[in-house]
């Protein structure tokens, strides 16, 4: 008996859809929560040590910030400070790299007296509302923190950018009022005999200049102890930038900056007086007054490059002139 001959079924076709074109590791795919991978990045983050500790810095200056914004850097003399705290905060974004991959070689002995030192300045500046301790005490707190993460080495390199935060401190009423005078007496004398040689009607009785018909006051902002102070800063972050080599250029150039902070307060006050001589007091008052500000910051970054070059130009000279020396030999 003959069997019916079977008739071969086609395959059937592949289903389409999302598991057809699904690997061979879909399912693992699949099984992996959407918010994992970003639970797991924010995890890694909050482990990093260094992570926490900016953190917590943060939090515990927080309230110190909002007061210093909201209290003495709005006041015109002392504006800097947000500037410099900005230049500081930058100067240690850059060497930070540095400090973290350094090889950890923790000092505790040294690392825990700086820190304790640092808290308790913090904690008596906060509760007694003394800002010299309590913004002061940060570059304890971090010193400390470096110290104790990374060792000596670290916190070398990051030096000048904790040095340079101390322009941020508030300066205290006593000592600026005690060194001001003074400072303001010396520059109005100076202003008052460079206009008198060049042929300007001009006394003075202290800080009251008289120029024609009009008085002039030199007041805090134009020559006090903040504007020193703020000069300062500015030559020693040339200094470090320009980084040189040469010991005796550093040393020399920083000594040059106390006599260069002054001669552009005297400049400030010689171009206010001039201004308000030829175009009345009204213009002497005016934004030119805010724009003397400028002059008298960009005159002294403009007298510490002339100053800088001066005294290359002068060691090399000396350098040239020991090369070219003839040599005694000692006779035996």
């Amino acid at each position: 008996m003959n069997m019916p001959e079977r008739i071969p079924q086609p395959e059937p076709a592949p289903a389409v859809g999302r598991a057809a074109f699904a690997g061979h590791d879909a399912p693992a795919r699949l099984s992996k929560p959407a918010g994992e991978g970003i639970r797991g990045r924010l995890a890694g983050l909050l482990e990093d040590e260094w992570l926490a500790l900016g953190l917590g810095l943060i939090a515990m200056y927080g309230r110190t910030l909002v007061g210093l914004f909201h209290g003495v850097w709005s006041a015109l003399d002392q504006a800097h400070g947000p500037i410099i705290l900005g230049v500081a905060v930058w100067l240690l974004y850059r060497r930070w790299p540095e400090v973290r991959d350094a090889e950890a070689r923790p000092v505790p002995a040294l690392a825990w007296p700086v820190l304790v030192i640092g808290v308790l300045l913090y904690a008596v500046g906060s509760a007694f509302d003394i800002l010299v301790f309590e913004v002061g005490s940060a570059v304890w707190i971090v010193a400390g923190i470096v110290l104790l993460q990374r060792g000596v080495h670290a916190l070398a390199l990051i030096a000048f950018p904790l040095f340079f935060l101390l322009f941020t401190i508030p300066l205290p009423a006593s000592l600026v009022d005690a060194v001001t005078q003074p400072v303001k007496i010396a520059v109005s004398i100076a202003a008052e005999t460079i206009l008198g040689a060049l042929g300007y009607g001009i006394a003075r009785s202290g800080v009251i200049m008289q120029i024609g018909p009009y008085q002039l006051l030199v007041a805090d902002a134009c020559a006090g102890l903040h504007t020193l102070f703020v000069l300062e800063a500015l030559g020693l972050f040339y200094l470090n930038h320009v980084r040189h080599t040469s010991v005796i250029r550093n040393v020399v150039l920083a000594i040059l900056i106390v006599p260069i902070s002054f001669s552009a307060n005297v400049i400030r006050v010689i171009a206010l007086a001039l201004i308000t001589y030829y175009f009345g007091d009204d213009a002497g008052q005016s934004f030119l007054h805010d724009f003397a500000g400028m002059v008298l910051f960009m005159t002294a970054l403009l007298m510490i490059v002339a100053a800088d070059w001066l005294i290359r130009v002068a060691l090399g000279v000396a350098e040239e002139r020991s090369a070219t020396a003839p040599q005694t030999v000692e006779q035996p």
